[in-house]
């Protein structure tokens, strides 16, 4: 039996490598002393078999087995094109 993936959800902001995009992924996390929301942003590093993504597209990207140095997630969907 497959174990559940962590799935993100997030924007694409690079698409020059081969078969690998750059999505920003945005996360609220509330401050550990002033109890105000804040909102961080990580930048993970994508497998795209088909090289289908554009710059601005909103993706899900689901965790994999390491791919590669930093490549440890792949794309499951393009939800939104950029316009």
């Amino acid at each position: 039996m497959e174990a559940k993936r962590k799935q993100l959800f997030g924007k694409v902001v690079s698409n020059k490598m081969d078969k690998t995009i750059v999505v920003e992924v945005e996360n609220l996390v509330m401050h550990s002393l002033y109890k105000k929301s804040v909102q961080r942003t990580k930048k993970i590093k994508s497998h795209d078999a088909k090289n289908e993504c554009s710059i601005g597209d909103l993706v899900r990207v689901e965790e994999t087995r390491p791919l590669s140095k930093e490549k440890r997630h792949r794309l499951v969907e393009i939800v939104e094109k950029a316009k």
